[in-house]
């Protein structure tokens, strides 16, 4: 193939990705506002999975790197295929954790969630999450056009096409009140969030790049030519917008006390019981499957179980009823 034409086959393959990932990631903004859909968070995340994968690829393609899964041999590479003979290309997340990915870090985090939350509902049914995470998955569209059109310039964006990307309801206070709780949501769901978020950093959980929050304050109109202005815009700097992020800080849903098996031991023993050592509490654990995600007790991150002040307290109760053993 001379060098003209396999410069116009690199190109239109990226042209192919661009518009498919454009396609893509309006199909996932419009099945979200649609009113009918119920299916909402689930096909949204597919779809913008979609979206970002091909999006990363026509970068990888334009840069001439192989984004391929291939076997090195003695004289040239060994491209995996599918039992169909087509090759086999890098899924999301291998697109994210190569060297020369361009998104920042935030952006990263925002869409490791978005697979691994994916991994979680693949097969099991879910309630609730839309409202939940829509923050996130504001972000993850917001960030999907800034990429677009950084990489590839404006017209591959997609902000000319919507006006607020994701639609927002009006929520009553029971229903706030709901949420903040987070009442019905699946103990499977609560864990992974619980364990992604609280191996975030503080930047990390706060940027909006990982989660877009916007707090909307229904506000009576004092003059006519603001009879249809739906949203103020305030100043990040500004009195108000301190004294919202000050309030808003304070519910952090996600965010709680964590601790390791032998910081339980050491509180409890420096408590007065100094008999209460890890493998009584290993045994207690056990008997009240303290483990089981339903419980709430505590959440595992990486490959560490991290306990909550809620078994702390339990593990205290048991002490005390078990004095004469444990003193």
């Amino acid at each position: 193939m001379s060098t003209a034409k396999r410069v116009r086959r690199v190109f239109s393959v990226k042209e192919e990705l661009l518009n498919k990932s454009r396609e893509a990631a309006l199909a996932a903004v419009q099945i979200f506002n649609n009113p009918n859909v119920t299916f909402k968070s689930e096909t949204y995340i597919v779809l913008m999975n979609i979206a970002w994968t091909y999006l990363l690829h026509a970068h990888y393609r334009a840069k001439k790197i192989d984004y391929r899964y291939f076997t090195q041999g003695s004289k040239r590479k060994q491209y995996d295929r599918t039992k169909n003979g087509a090759f086999k290309h890098w899924e999301l997340e291998r697109c994210l954790n190569e060297e020369e990915c361009p998104l920042e870090r935030e952006v990263v985090q925002n869409l490791k969630f978005l697979i691994g939350l994916r991994h979680e509902i693949e097969h099991q049914m879910t309630t609730r999450i839309d409202d939940l995470l829509s923050a996130r998955f504001q972000a993850c569209c917001i960030n999907y056009h800034h990429a677009a059109a950084s990489l590839f310039g404006e017209g591959y964006g997609i902000a000319k096409h919507l006006a607020v990307s994701l639609q927002f309801s009006s929520l009553s206070q029971e229903q706030v009140d709901t949420l903040e709780q987070q009442t019905g949501l699946p103990g499977y769901i609560k864990k992974y969030i619980e364990g992604f978020d609280g191996a975030l950093t503080s930047e990390e959980f706060a940027s909006e790049k990982f989660a877009y929050r916007v707090i909307f304050v229904p506000k009576t109109a004092n003059h006519p030519n603001q009879a249809d202005q739906v949203i103020t815009f305030v100043k990040a700097d500004s009195e108000l917008a301190k004294s919202i992020n000050a309030t808003y800080t304070v519910i952090r849903e996600t965010e709680r006390q964590k601790w390791l098996p032998s910081q339980i031991v050491s509180k409890v023993k420096a408590e007065g019981f100094p008999k209460f050592g890890m493998a009584q509490h290993t045994d207690f654990w056990k008997s009240c499957e303290a483990k089981n995600p339903a419980n709430g007790y505590g959440v595992q991150v990486a490959k560490t179980w991290y306990w909550y002040d809620s078994w702390l307290v339990a593990v205290r109760k048991h002490c005390t009823d078990n004095s004469g053993a444990y003193r």
